[in-house]
């Protein structure tokens, strides 16, 4: 959400329910203040060499979603070589895990596994998935999105009361992203938390990556595999993520097919 001009995800407490009770939607970061035990923990974590622990993982997502004061919880739990499990079987392990916690707490929590062997839609980079988001609300997504928005959207109806019929959620998360109601709600949120709507109206604004390089296909055929971990580390190398805690992201750093099947 930084790759747009303005746009602020650094909101205090009274600014972020105030946001909600506003628009019903706000989009931040992790304030330092949230589960702050956790954050200490991941430090210990990382310098005994404990990162992969499944019980610890689930610790930490969880607990972030039970202090921030959620009653119900979908989650989006992937698995693969870009994942932190990498098997299904992985995966539906820290889900149980994470289930447990949050009938401890008294939450109901919802698992989605999601594959995450080569990366979902067409487009990998801070700015250019900006761009895919807005083309997913304006109803054009590439089949993965599709089916992973309405999974995980059919179940957060539902958590919330608003419909137990998941094909029927599902419905009718196509049918707003179809009326423009989607597109519009996103530009409210933009447009609250200081970010310059004529990016997202237009998003040819977006800075570009100062170098470009087609990779063109030599011969037909099907890609039959990219890995996610492998694109994910290039784009990291990049500059899209952090190798370090004080590195600085370019928003402009991207992979992108443009293609099917590129």
């Amino acid at each position: 959400m930084e790759s747009i001009p303005g746009y602020n995800t650094d909101l205090s407490d009274e600014a972020l329910l105030e946001s909600v009770k506003k628009i019903g939607i706000s989009l931040i970061g992790q304030t330092a203040n949230l589960a702050p035990a956790d954050k200490k923990l991941y430090a210990l974590r990382d310098s005994i060499a404990c990162i992969d622990n499944m019980q610890l993982i689930a610790s930490s997502i969880m607990s972030k979603k039970i202090a921030a004061g959620a009653n119900k919880i979908v989650l989006d739990v992937t698995a693969g070589s870009g994942a932190f499990m990498k098997t299904k079987e992985e995966a539906v392990e820290i889900s149980n895990i994470m289930q447990k916690i949050g009938k401890l707490a008294g939450i109901e929590t919802v698992c989605v596994i999601t594959n995450m062997d080569e990366p979902v839609g067409k487009s990998v980079g801070n700015s250019l998935e900006i761009v895919e988001a807005v083309e997913a609300l304006r109803g054009n997504m590439t089949e993965d999105i599709k089916e992973i928005i309405l999974t995980l959207g059919s179940y957060i109806i539902k958590l919330a009361g608003k419909g137990n019929n998941l094909e029927e959620n599902r419905q009718i998360i196509l049918a707003n992203t179809s009326n423009g109601k989607a597109y519009s709600k996103f530009l409210e949120l933009v447009e609250n938390q200081g970010g310059d709507i004529n990016y997202i109206k237009d998003t040819g604004r977006f800075e570009k990556a100062k170098y470009i390089l087609p990779v063109i296909a030599e011969q037909s055929g099907f890609v039959e595999k990219l890995d996610g971990r492998t694109v994910g580390e290039i784009s990291v190398y990049l500059g899209a993520g952090r190798v370090r805690k004080e590195d600085e992201i370019d928003h402009a750093v991207r992979h992108s097919a443009e293609k099917e099947g590129v």
